[in-house]
């Protein structure tokens, strides 16, 4: 299963997204947690932009 989808990631459209992984520490426990979106490629710096914010 893994194979076929690996396989329809990498031809066509798979190739215009990546993936935008951010850290953000909360005030008050001062724990790390992540948040993972898949963005176009056109619109990595925008959602890295909207994120920090």
């Amino acid at each position: 299963m893994a194979k076929k989808v690996v396989a329809t990631l990498k031809t066509g459209t798979g190739k215009e997204y990546s993936k935008v992984i951010t850290m953000n520490k909360s005030p008050k426990t001062g724990a790390y947690s992540f948040k993972e979106i898949i963005v176009h490629n056109d619109h990595v710096k925008d959602a890295i932009a909207g994120i920090s914010k």
